[in-house]
C-alpha cells in the first residue's frame, strides 16, 4: 500500500506526462474494442493478453519516478529518451541495446499465446458463439452447466503467474542498472519467492485494479495505469539492493560511458 500512495506522490509531481501513459492505452483499449466488438471470444483474450505486455509499455513511468526519486525535472522529453536511448554501451556491434526490445518480444509471444489459448477455450466449449459481452457473461461467467470460466481463469492464472515472476521487477531493475535480461529475470524470480505473502498480494492488487479500469469502459485505465507503473518502481526500489550493480545512466538521464 505504501507503494501505492509513493505512486500517487509521483503523478501529482509529473502531472499530464503521467496521465498520458493511462490515456494511450485507453485509446488503444477502445480501439480494440470496436475492431472486436462482433468477437468477444478473441477480445477477451486480447484484454488480458494485453495486461501481459503492459510492464513494457510502463518503462517511461519507471523513468520519470526515477527522476522524482532523484530531484531532476520530468517531462515527456524524458520520456522519449527513455524509449529511443537505450544502449549496451558497446557490448552489440552496432552499440544498441536490445534488452527492452527482447524482453517485449518474450512477454509479446506470451500474450499472443495466451490470446490464441483463450480463443481456442472458447470457441470449443462454448454451447453458443461468444460474440458480445452480454454472451461472455451469460455463457461463460455464469454458466451452470459447464466450467468453462473456471478452466479459463485456471489457464490464465497459470500463463500468468511466471509471467508475472519473470517481470515484476525485472524491467525497473534493466531501466536502472546494467544487467543482462537473464539477470533482471533470476533477479525477479528470487525477489518474488522471497518476498511470497507482499508480492502476491501486489499481483492481487494490480489484477484487481486492471479489472476496475477495464470494467469503467477503459476510462478508469487513464489514472490505473500510471499508478501501478509508478508503484511498479516503488517496489522494485524497496525490495532489491542494486547498489553493487553499474548505472545504465548517469544521474543527469545522460548516456553513462
Amino acid at each position: 500500500m505504501r507503494w501505492l500512495a509513493l505512486a500517487w506522490r509521483d503523478m501529482a509531481r509529473c502531472g499530464w506526462v503521467s496521465f498520458v501513459h493511462g490515456v494511450a492505452l485507453c485509446v488503444f483499449g477502445l480501439l480494440l474494442m470496436i475492431a472486436a466488438r462482433h468477437q468477444f471470444w478473441l477480445l477477451a483474450g486480447a484484454f488480458s493478453g494485453f495486461l501481459v505486455v503492459a510492464p513494457v509499455l510502463a518503462t517511461g513511468l519507471y523513468a520519470l519516478s526515477r527522476a522524482v526519486e532523484r530531484g531532476e525535472p520530468v517531462s515527456f522529453r524524458l520520456v522519449l529518451q527513455t524509449w529511443l536511448s537505450w544502449r549496451r554501451h558497446g557490448d552489440s556491434p552496432d552499440g544498441k541495446d536490445w534488452r527492452l526490445v527482447k524482453f517485449g518480444l518474450l512477454l509479446g509471444l506470451a500474450g499472443t499465446g495466451w490470446v490464441l489459448t483463450s480463443a481456442a477455450l472458447i470457441t470449443l466449449l462454448s454451447p453458443v458463439p461468444i460474440e458480445r459481452p452480454l454472451d461472455f457473461l451469460r455463457y461463460v461467467m455464469l454458466a451452470h452447466d459447464n466450467y468453462l470460466f473456471e478452466l479459463w481463469l485456471a489457464l490464465g492464472g497459470m500463463m500468468a503467474a511466471p509471467i508475472f515472476a519473470s517481470s515484476a521487477i525485472a524491467l525497473p531493475l534493466m531501466l536502472d542498472r546494467r544487467v543482462s535480461v537473464l539477470q533482471a529475470v533470476v533477479t525477479s524470480w528470487q525477489t518474488v519467492l522471497t518476498n511470497p505473502g507482499p508480492m502476491a498480494w501486489w499481483a492481487f492488487l494490480i489484477m484487481g485494479f486492471s479489472l476496475l479500469g477495464l470494467c469503467s469502459v477503459l476510462l478508469g485505465l487513464v489514472a490505473v495505469v500510471p499508478m501501478l507503473g509508478h508503484a511498479s518502481w516503488h517496489a522494485y526500489r524497496d525490495l532489491v539492493d542494486a547498489s553493487a550493480l553499474p548505472e545504465r545512466t548517469a544521474a543527469t538521464g545522460t548516456e553513462a560511458r
